[in-house]
């Protein structure tokens, strides 16, 4: 599934140039991809897609993008975020996202690369990955497609630390 997650998100600038779903699993099935993985792949898409419906995406004056999560019933009306928020995590999130993955969740926060709209985007739809404890390379994917349905290009450094393999790293 992670291998068609990337196809898309290499092969489509956003989330809103990406084609229905009938005809984007003809072009994945064109490109080679298993119909099992198109599947898996194009579910989970789904579910992002109806995770970023409700979300609005406000830009700072520093360019730093942060997400206000609007009620469905009544879009005036914000939810208040406070950036004095704990996220304290269920035992089935501990579990299916391990020490290494929460730990890189928390350091995309303290980066102010994850604003708490876009974190809890990231935990569901972790959630709804295969795998437990979901691989950190696996997170990253998801991280990259959240912030690509939604539009939000991550800083050039982030980028790069989501896409980096960690097998080429020399620790210092």
């Amino acid at each position: 599934m992670f291998e068609v997650l990337v196809f898309v998100y290499e092969n489509y600038w956003r989330g809103d140039a990406c084609p229905e779903p009938e005809q984007l699993g003809r072009k994945l099935s064109a490109h080679g991809f298993e119909a099992d993985e198109i599947r898996e792949a194009l579910h989970w898409l789904d579910g992002l897609s109806l995770a970023t419906q409700g979300m609005q995406i406000e830009r700072s004056a520093n360019d730093e993008a942060s997400a206000t999560v609007r009620l469905r019933g009544a879009p005036d009306e914000a939810l208040p975020q406070s950036s004095n928020a704990m996220r304290v995590y269920s035992q089935a999130e501990q579990e299916h996202l391990g020490a290494e993955c929460l730990g890189f969740i928390r350091f995309l926060e303290s980066s102010s690369v994850l604003p708490c709209g876009l974190r809890e985007i990231v935990i569901e739809r972790a959630m709804a990955a295969p795998g437990d404890p979901v691989a950190l390379d696996e997170l990253k994917i998801i991280v990259l497609m959240v912030h690509w349905s939604t539009g939000i290009e991550p800083d050039a450094l982030v980028l790069d630390e989501l896409c980096e393999s960690r097998e080429g790293r020399v620790a210092h």
